[in-house]
């Protein structure tokens, strides 16, 4: 059945992350080559602000909700409920996210199996001692966490890290403190498996500081093959979770639902590992 008002509306948590900022772009552009209007609303992180900005678009004449980024997914079932009672009134669509109940439906990448295959790479490339470097505890984050971890786990014989970056976001000097903080209190690594582009950019400029080779003796990989893989020296290997191409299913996803009637509850599309200049060639 067709909407009423062709018209989409969109959450995003901040406007100002390069990722989302270039999915809410993809997204409201792909939107109106389908003849449909947008409305956006950036909530910020907080609970509270994403029930009542979700809530203010619903108060709208839109057919359709699109939550941009899986930062909208609780870690328990109570704060998935605001979602749910969404889901009762119009189709809502999840990028980076799962949730499962009726007319909720997911267009993501692979996060698991993407970090779970690079982290394969680095250490089928020598690497002994891996660090996972990461910045939230999100749907996403914790899918790449596992899948760094599992990667670990079947190899074997490896000694591996844990550091969760809290700081601004894409404060790239800091992050490097961060690392040189870790690596003073006698933990060193020879490979570091990020959650973001902005992480392992910081991870470079960390060891052009301190005078450690990339890649003889350490290898970085980053997560969303950005600009930022280019901007730097060495380029970096990155993983590329094709974010076009989830915009492209969300936005197929919201089209076949409000003309159709009809869409699979889940979509899931394979991340590819970029290799550059940050990584050994195996």
């Amino acid at each position: 059945m067709a909407g009423n008002m062709k018209t989409v509306g969109l959450l995003c948590t901040d406007s100002s992350d390069l990722y989302l900022a270039k999915a809410v772009y993809c997204i409201e552009r792909n939107l109106s080559e389908h003849g449909y209007h947008s409305l956006l609303c950036t909530t910020g992180y907080t609970f509270q602000r994403k029930q009542e900005s979700l809530r203010l678009l619903l108060s709208k004449d839109i057919d359709a909700v699109i939550l941009v980024g899986s930062q909208f997914i609780g870690h328990d079932e109570n704060e998935n409920e605001y979602i749910k009672k969404a889901a009762e009134k119009l189709p809502v669509i999840l990028m980076n996210g799962e949730l499962e109940y009726e007319n909720i439906y997911s267009c993501c990448c692979d996060d698991h199996q993407a970090t779970k295959d690079a982290t394969l790479s680095l250490i089928d490339s020598g690497a002994k001692s891996l660090l996972y470097f990461y910045d939230n505890h999100t749907y996403s984050g914790k899918k790449k966490q596992s899948g760094f971890a599992d990667a670990c786990s079947k190899r074997g014989g490896t000694d591996t890290f844990n550091l969760l970056y809290v700081g601004e976001r894409e404060d790239i000097g800091d992050v490097a403190v961060r690392l040189e903080r870790l690596w003073e209190t006698g933990i060193h690594f020879d490979a570091i498996v990020t959650s973001e582009d902005y992480l392992a950019v910081g991870a470079v400029k960390f060891a052009r500081r301190n005078g450690i080779q990339i890649p003889g003796d350490l290898q970085i990989i980053g997560y969303n093959n950005s600009l930022l893989t280019v901007c730097c020296e060495p380029e970096l290997t990155s993983i590329d979770n094709h974010l076009e191409d989830v915009c492209d299913l969300v936005v197929g996803a919201a089209v076949s639902i409000l003309e159709e009637g009809t869409f699979p509850p889940r979509k899931v599309l394979s991340g590819e590992l970029i290799k550059r200049d940050s990584t050994k060639t195996v």
